[in-house]
């Protein structure tokens, strides 16, 4: 996993989780708190409720979001970034400055008029952006999203938000962004939470993870919550996501959200990294098939091998001698181990999701087995 450097501000494992606050000014956008067209205004916003409050990164939109609003062109774009340069310049607080655009002119202006990185809600689809972002030397979070400036993060299948990220290639300072959200009419609260789910996956490309997941629909529906009251679920699903491997958080709740950040990260898993002049070792943190398929993908390996890099372990009771009998000869040979408690009545089995499947194969479908089965057949993903 690659460290990026956004303006000194160092983005990566070894570096505590990163809090990138909103400001929006658009008045269109739909939460008011964060909207703002006063430059003055803005910047004390800034000050006290977003760098105040511990956010490391400043996130600037110049329009919403919103896919009931039409998209502004890059001319209505830049017609509005006097506004967001003015209250950059006017802020007294330390903070990496991000410009929300998915147009490379609008990228170029503002990197040049004093912002430090880009936040591009189209992933590329404009295919200058990442040479305007290489020749200010600037990080750039790519949101997954179709190639068509029109449809910021309109994709629905995981498999399609992975490859679309890869679109146009990436610069040295690429971080992504897996596109939580409404983005679309197509696009469900359960794509939005399989995506979640598979959010290991992402580390697959060896960048830096961007999420914005706050007040969500897809966490809201979960508990019933109206956007007002979501901030618990938001919080919940940030420790989640740091500890599932994210390193930036997008939010409008920074100093909340920046303490579930913290939480996330001090109970992840320790992902050993080892490095010399000439070598780096670094463990990955893969546990389904799908995640080491992620990786291998990345190093242009056979992926067929995904199925035997992940472990599963389960607790089987209740079986007698013959039925034991037969997993243990369904084992043999494959990479599964199964342990017999003292009373021979249970085991305990581990193995490979592809050594699981094959144990399936072999036992009997019948009987008290069943149940046994299928559990290590639905495995191998």
């Amino acid at each position: 996993m690659r460290t990026i450097d956004a303006a000194g501000l160092q983005v990566g494992d070894d570096h505590p989780p990163r809090i990138m606050g909103v400001l929006n000014v658009s008045k269109e956008s739909p939460y008011d708190p964060s909207v703002y067209d006063d430059p003055g205004e803005a910047a004390a916003y800034v000050d006290e409720e977003l760098i105040g409050e511990g956010a490391d990164i400043v996130d600037v939109g110049l329009e919403s979001a919103n896919k009931k609003f039409d998209v502004l062109s890059a001319d209505q774009e830049l017609d509005r970034l006097d506004t967001a340069v003015e209250t950059i310049q006017s802020v007294s607080g330390d903070a990496v400055f991000s410009i929300e655009t998915r147009y490379h002119e609008v990228a170029d202006e503002a990197l040049s008029r004093g912002f430090d990185m880009v936040n591009d809600i189209c992933g590329f689809a404009d295919p200058e952006m990442p040479r305007v972002c290489a020749d200010h030397d600037a990080a750039v979070s790519k949101m997954a999203s179709p190639p068509n400036l029109e449809r910021p993060g309109a994709v629905e299948d995981v498999d399609d938000i992975y490859d679309a990220l890869a679109r146009n290639g990436f610069t040295e300072k690429t971080m992504v962004d897996p596109a939580f959200g409404g983005w679309s009419e197509a696009k469900t609260l359960a794509d939005d939470r399989e995506t979640f789910h598979r959010l290991r996956e992402f580390r697959g490309y060896g960048r830096p993870i961007l999420v914005s997941i706050n007040r969500k629909n897809f966490l809201r529906d979960v508990a019933g919550r109206s956007t007002e009251a979501a901030l618990p679920v938001s919080l919940a699903a940030t420790s989640m996501a740091v500890e599932r491997g994210a390193h930036v958080i997008r939010t409008h709740d920074v100093a909340e959200t920046r303490d579930a950040a913290l939480i996330g990260a001090e109970f992840a898993r320790d992902r050993g990294r080892q490095t010399t002049e000439t070598l780096h070792v670094e463990e990955l943190d893969v546990t389904t098939p799908g995640e080491a398929r992620r990786h291998l993908d990345h190093f242009d390996a056979d992926t067929t091998t995904a199925a035997t890099a992940a472990t599963r372990v389960f607790a089987v009771e209740g079986l007698d001698a013959t039925e034991l009998g037969s997993l243990r000869v369904a084992a043999a040979g494959t990479d599964v181990t199964v342990a017999v408690g003292s009373d021979e009545s249970g085991a305990l089995v581990f193995g490979s999701p592809a050594g699981l499947a094959a144990v399936a194969r072999d036992l009997p479908g019948d009987g008290g087995l069943s149940p046994v089965v299928s559990e290590f057949d639905d495995r191998v993903e």
